[in-house]
């Protein structure tokens, strides 16, 4: 996660919008297979964010 988390950022100061979408796609894929790991759902992250926002 970090080394993409990581990647992101950098493509995130560049101009190559198709460099940025792949990274951002590898973060969220990592995302992904760590909530499983975890045995979690996104819709449980959602509700985290909304949470806050009340």
């Amino acid at each position: 996660m970090g080394e993409e988390a990581v990647e992101l950022v950098i493509e995130a100061k560049d101009e190559n919008d198709d460099l940025f979408k792949g990274e951002a796609a590898d973060l969220l894929f990592h995302f992904l297979i760590l909530l499983e790991q975890k045995n979690m759902d996104l819709d449980s992250i959602i509700n985290v964010l909304k949470s806050r926002h009340k």
